[in-house]
Parts: C-alpha cells; structure tokens; sequence
C-alpha cells in the first residue's frame, strides 16, 4: 500500500516523539509498504517550509504571513497524495483540527483515500491546564471541530481501550518499540551496595516524580539505619517544575530541601546512546508515569513502559495497562497523591530476579511492525 505518513510540525533528534515516529514508519515499511513521510519544518535560511521525504514540496518563506499560509495550506499535500496514487493517509494528532482541516480530509475521502489519525493520548483536555493560554486556546479551537474532523477519518487510532473517539469508532494498538534501537539491559552491581533507580522523561506533573522524590525523604526520614537508594532523572525538567509549586506539589527542589536528599537526586538531562546506556546499567529499577490520573487518564499504554520492558528492566507506575499490569516484573503504585513506598521496591529487588532477555521476550508482540500492521488491516 502507498502511504502518506502526516505530521504537522518538525523533528528533534533530542525528541521521544520525533523517534517514535520514525520506528512508526519503520514499521509500516517492514511490512511491505510503501511510506512517504510529511512533515513541517525550516529550512537552513529560515523558511518555513513543507517536506515529503526531506523534498521542500512548498516554501512559505519567513514571516507572520508565513507562519499563517503554513497552518491553513494543505492543498499542496492533496495534490501530492493525488498525483502520486497515495492510498492511505495516517495523521498523527496536533489538538489542530478547525474547517480547513476538515475540508482537506474530506476531499481525501472524495478522491477514494482512506484516513486514519492518531491521538497519542486521551482524553487530553486535562493536559492543557497549566500550559500557556496560546495552547490553552488552541484547544478551544479543537474542541469546537473534533468532531467533524473524526467524521471524515475512516478510524480514530488510540492507545486507550476507547471504542469511539469524538464520535468515530477506533482502533486499538498499543505504543509499540524498535528493538533495534534499544539495547538490553546489562545491570551492573555498585560495589557499595547502593541502589540506583531511573525515570526517563520530559517531565511533566503527569510522570508524578515528585511522588518518587517525597517517598525518597520519607524513606530516609523514617529509617534509622537506611540503605543508600538513588534517583537519576534523565531528560528535560523545566523549571517550573523543578523550583515552582503548583496545584500537585512545591516543586521538585522544595521537596529535596525539605527532606535534605540533594545528593540523592540527580539530575541528568537529556542523555542519548552510550551515556544513556551506561545510566541504565547502573540502575536496578525504572519508574514509569505515577500520576496519569492528574491530566483525567485512567487507562493508557505509555510508550515508556514498553521501552523499560524492551531493555528488560523492572519497573513501576501508576496507570492501568494491560499489557503489563498483571506481569511479575512490575510494581504498580496506587494513582493518588500520596508519597512512593521505597521500601516497597527495595522488597521487590531484594526478593526478584528477573533475565534482561525474558522480560523483552515477553513483548515480542509489541513490535511497532505488528502494531502498524493492525492499523492498516482494521482501517
């Protein structure tokens, strides 16, 4: 099949995003498709422009104009689909849908192509709520034609367990991984005995890390002779998060102070191949999300989950996800407020042991080449 993968901004190679969308398309090739990716982006002078496969297909130029012809111009990408006998469309969602949109879909339809857009999570609404009032209305533009947009979809794709979205039925795949690209796990023992856990995000108050953080205190508080446990968080945390308090906590920093853990939590930043790798080595455990039910989530299957059980390490979260919440080498926290129990995992390690390589056997299925497939044969 002939497909145009549709992405409505640019690439980050800091992004685990931008990663997941090219092991999408990866994925789609592996199984014998055609797949031509499209995207937003600027070119080296500065202009805003549209690609396909890297080729400028328009050139907006610079500029407030610019800005605007590039968010209503979708012609360019139907008479490409037109011209070059495109059979499917998979868009992923950008909370961007308004009438223009919609009309491009809807001429999509009319010629024979099929459509199909993903919204990575949902609901999505709650996420909104401590972001800028620029994002904030934006959202109010896409609440007012999700609607009609889904309509002209053949499918809404979704990692929840929702059978309609926004009117539209669904299909259900989970958040797959590359296996190529991540290696496994090659834990190794510190000679002191200590314990290293690790999150890898950019974090938002939905990873709940603070809980993580406030468990850390609690822990060393209430113990009178502690193991020494360790959190490295690896990936950007903005500072508001990091030194602010909002509606869930005081921010990170307070929370360090208050219990005096400043050498306990460390702070890495983006890390990417070896580095990254050696993090990971040094660890035991990995925290996945521990506070999805702040952004209104219940049930999601989170692409970091599948990466920790890839590499075949532990690891705990907070939200429901079946493809993990009955197996032996995870934890699941309770989806409230209240501070992790660390001796809850230090239990754990001490009395499981778990092969790198059974845990990554164990979501084989979990290929994005099995999970791209489902979408093509459901649509």
């Amino acid at each position: 099949m002939n497909v145009l993968f549709l992405v409505y901004h640019g690439f980050s190679d800091a992004s685990g995003i931008s990663k997941k969308i090219h092991c999408q398309v990866k994925g789609l090739r592996e199984n014998g498709h055609e797949v031509h990716l499209c995207y937003y982006d600027f070119d080296p002078r500065g202009h805003r422009c549209r690609y396909i496969d890297d080729q400028v297909i328009r050139d907006y130029g610079t500029g407030k104009m610019a800005a605007l012809r590039q968010r209503f111009d979708y012609d360019c990408i139907y008479e490409y689909c037109k011209l070059n006998g495109i059979q499917f469309v998979y868009a992923r969602c950008n909370q961007n849908a308004d009438p223009i949109l919609i009309r491009f879909f809807k001429k999509l339809k009319k010629i024979g192509i099929k459509a199909v857009t993903e919204i990575p999570t949902y609901p999505y609404d709650q996420e909104f709520a401590t972001f800028s009032w620029d994002m904030r209305t934006k959202l109010k533009m896409d609440q007012l034609f999700r609607n009609k947009l889904s309509k002209e979809m053949t499918a809404i794709v979704t990692f929840s367990d929702e059978e309609r979205i926004f009117g539209q039925r669904t299909i259900r795949i989970s958040n797959g991984v590359d296996f190529d690209s991540i290696p496994l796990h090659q834990y190794q023992a510190p000679a002191d005995g200590s314990i290293h856990l690790i999150g890898v995000a950019e974090v938002h108050i939905w990873h709940g890390y603070d809980r993580l953080i406030a468990g850390l205190g609690e822990y060393y508080r209430r113990t009178s002779n502690p193991r020494q446990v360790y959190f490295h968080i690896v990936g950007g945390v903005h500072p508001n998060e990091r030194y602010k308090a909002n509606e869930f906590h005081p921010g990170f920093q307070a929370i360090i102070d208050k219990y005096g853990i400043q050498d306990k939590i460390i702070f890495h930043g983006q890390l990417f191949g070896d580095t990254l790798d050696e993090v990971f080595n040094h660890s035991c455990f990995a925290i996945g999300s521990l506070a999805r039910h702040r952004s209104g989530i219940t049930v999601i299957k989170t692409l970091k989950n599948r990466e920790y059980a890839t590499r075949g390490i532990p690891f705990i979260y907070s939200e429901q996800d079946s493809d993990f919440d009955h197996q032996p080498y995870i934890i699941k926290a309770k989806p409230d407020e209240s501070p992790i129990d660390i001796p809850q995992i230090l239990d754990f390690i001490d009395n499981h042991q778990f092969k790198p390589e059974d845990i990554r056997k164990n979501v084989d299925y979990l290929s994005w080449k099995i999970q791209m497939q489902k979408v093509i044969d459901k649509a």
